[in-house]
């Protein structure tokens, strides 16, 4: 089976072809023209969406040697996301479909995040715990199966992608955060400020990182400009270990909740190169299985969401043509009729 795969639900425009479970050709165009306005403007998303998803899918049928009449499926996002930018995919896929005559699924694009490790780990085996850790959300879930999840852990406030580019934006730095941030922490030491990884009381799974995006902004405020300036590698570095070390504090406590040992790490936050590096030296001192996907896999991106379709269509599930975009959507409540 063969499945065009379109991701579109924020700054990325990207597509992938996957065929009988191996991704043949994965797309990316990334919308660098946000940078000057410090964060994703939607309606500009919308615009470059519209302007490029042709060209990108044409380009990954192309790269990948298949025809358009070999689909067997196009899948694509309609959730979570932005609306506009949303609308641009779907309709684009469902105006495929209907050309076609081929099925179409609308996939969730959190369960295309869990999946991204089937990308390069084929053999990949259930169940096993997921950190689902983007801009948008921070998040555990117990993966038992393709299609049955249950959620062990969540944010209360920001997401870690989202605290990282609060953060950055208090010190001056550009967008997106997080890669300014590990940057510039490189030259530093993550023990110069004394950050502390935020507690729950009663939720001891659950995360919270708007306290850590307040310590830095007052630790900011008590300095003078070029304080700042001179300190800046040891601040970066002091407020990346924090969310670090309070996501690998999570992961442990859910594996000891849970007593599964397999964790996949997901999301644009998993190309943090510290993070990779603290996660394995936990997993060498204590024998858990970690997995990430390549770079390429962890920011938004279409080979996911091919993947996500391909393993639909594999259980016979296809949607209606009449799917809506669901901007708010969650890994709970996906939708396929």
């Amino acid at each position: 089976m063969i499945v065009l795969g379109i991701e579109t639900s924020c700054d990325e425009t990207s597509a992938a072809v996957v065929q009988d479970g191996s991704l043949l050709c994965n797309i990316v165009y990334t919308q660098d023209i946000h940078a000057e306005y410090g964060g994703v403007v939607p309606e500009v998303a919308s615009r470059e969406h519209d302007i490029h998803i042709n060209t990108v899918v044409n380009t990954a049928m192309k790269k990948s040697q298949i025809k358009f009449n070999d689909l067997d499926a196009i899948a694509v996002t309609y959730g979570p996301g932005l609306m506009g930018t949303l609308m641009v995919g779907l309709n684009y896929a469902k105006g495929l479909s209907i050309g076609l005559d081929i099925p179409f699924i609308g996939v969730n694009h959190m369960e295309g995040h869990l999946f991204a490790n089937l990308i390069d780990n084929p053999g990949f085996t259930y169940p096993f715990l997921c950190l689902l850790v983007s801009g948008g959300h921070t998040q555990i879930w117990q993966v038992n199966k393709f299609g049955d999840y249950q959620k062990i852990s969540n944010t209360r406030d920001d997401a870690a992608g989202e605290a990282f580019d609060k953060g950055a934006r208090i010190l001056g730095l550009g967008y997106p955060g997080g890669p300014q941030i590990e940057k510039h922490a490189r030259n530093g030491d993550p023990k110069k400020f004394p950050f502390t990884i935020p507690r729950i009381k009663n939720a001891e799974l659950d995360f919270s990182f708007s306290g850590l995006k307040t310590a830095i902004l007052y630790t900011c405020k008590r300095m003078e400009d070029q304080e700042i300036k001179n300190e800046l590698p040891h601040l970066c570095a002091s407020y990346q270990e924090v969310i670090i070390d309070t996501l690998i504090d999570r992961v442990k406590k859910s594996i000891a909740a849970t007593g599964i040992m397999s964790i996949a790490i997901a999301g644009g936050v998993a190309a943090n190169s510290r993070f990779r590096e603290k996660m394995k030296i936990m997993a060498d001192n204590s024998g858990i299985k970690t997995f990430f996907p390549k770079m390429e896999y962890c920011t938004d991106n279409a080979a996911m969401i091919a993947i996500a379709g391909y393993e639909r269509l594999r259980n016979g599930e296809t949607s209606s043509l009449d799917l809506k975009p669901i901007p708010n959507l969650s890994l709970d409540d996906s939708i396929y009729v």
